[in-house]
């Protein structure tokens, strides 16, 4: 019996060894699974503003889709659209805070940056995502085969605010034509260029926007039109450097408009699309909405084709704007 006690105290105390070793072992690994894992990251919530477009234009398709999109993965945010002019009103609410997020072309971003613009300074970044083409649409029978030939006609070249009149002014400068005076100049949008077309109140109207843009298309079934190319414009615009600078050379293919009267490929420019905030924007809400975008593409792109585009190795250029830091917590995330 006197042997038994110490046998007994050694078991305890090897008890107590192994308590405190597996005790020690599941602290280290609770921290690192903090460490690893989001696991004390609230998820984001509250009121949302996104500046869109045009009710009849990409922007605000692609803004309700998104919205869905959004009340799947990130529940506790309440998003609400805010209709806009286009990129020109889109950049100065964001900047501004009237809105959280937009869509906005690069030409536009940079202007408003170059302009040194109220809040221009701080604007983020997103993601790049898809292409605006530019697209001047005229009657099948009409005599326009150059922005040239635009010459005392009457012209809808966009609303005030909208990123379709900077690049209509910028192309009708570079044909050497004076906006206010060489032209008829209609400020009107998509929601209203095609029927003003089809009525004969325009003779032509000059849109940027993804193709296919569907009032265009819609248009195109009604009546016989024309796109006119745009490709002798090029080399002007890109002397005009910054911002015409973020302008390429692109194709509108036959198919894009089935039932307007081309039959070859149509020369013309397009400039990329950002998705911007500002640097006053949660970061896990900025990281949460760029991966609803990107995991999206698919099925946004059933209704926006443009949105197909959108590729996770090119979204994270989003030059002239630096990227927001949520943004970037996603794509270090997202590498393959």
């Amino acid at each position: 019996m006197p042997l038994a006690l110490p046998r007994f105290a050694g078991f305890r105390s090897r008890r107590r060894r192994l308590l405190a070793g597996a005790a020690a072992g599941l602290t280290v690994l609770g921290l690192l699974l903090w460490w690893l894992l989001p696991l004390g990251r609230p998820e984001p919530e509250g009121p949302l503003t996104f500046s869109t477009g045009g009710r009849s234009g990409v922007y605000h398709l692609y803004g309700e889709l998104l919205q869905e999109a959004l009340t799947r993965d990130l529940p506790q945010v309440d998003v609400a659209l805010l209709p806009s002019e286009g990129s020109q009103q889109n950049l100065e609410r964001v900047a501004t805070g009237a809105a959280d997020f937009t869509i906005a072309t690069a030409d536009a971003v940079s202007k408003y940056k170059m302009d040194d613009r109220p809040g221009a300074d701080r604007l983020r970044g997103c993601a790049r995502l898809y292409d605006d083409y530019v697209q001047l649409v005229v009657p099948a029978d009409s005599r326009v085969d150059s922005v040239r030939d635009l010459k005392g006609l009457r012209v809808g070249i966009g609303q005030p605010a909208s990123g379709v009149r900077l690049i209509s002014e910028r192309l009708l400068t570079a044909a050497k034509l004076d906006p206010a005076t060489d032209i008829t100049p209609v400020s009107i949008g998509i929601d209203q260029m095609p029927a003003q077309l089809e009525a004969g109140r325009i003779d032509a109207f000059i849109w940027s926007g993804g193709l296919p843009t569907n009032a265009v298309k819609e248009l195109s079934e009604r009546t016989d039109i024309r796109l006119v190319q745009l490709g002798d414009m090029i080399k002007e615009l890109q002397r005009s450097g910054t911002p015409a600078r973020y302008y390429r050379s692109a194709v509108i293919s036959p198919d894009t408009y089935k039932w307007a009267r081309s039959n070859d490929d149509v020369t013309t420019l397009a400039v990329p699309n950002l998705l911007v905030t500002t640097d006053r924007t949660d970061a896990a809400l900025t990281e949460g909405l760029t991966r609803t975008v990107i995991d999206n593409r698919d099925r946004i792109g059933h209704q926006v084709h443009a949105a197909q585009l959108v590729d996770l190795r090119t979204a994270i250029y989003t030059d002239p704007l630096e990227l927001h830091e949520g943004a970037a917590r996603y794509y270090r995330s997202a590498k393959p």
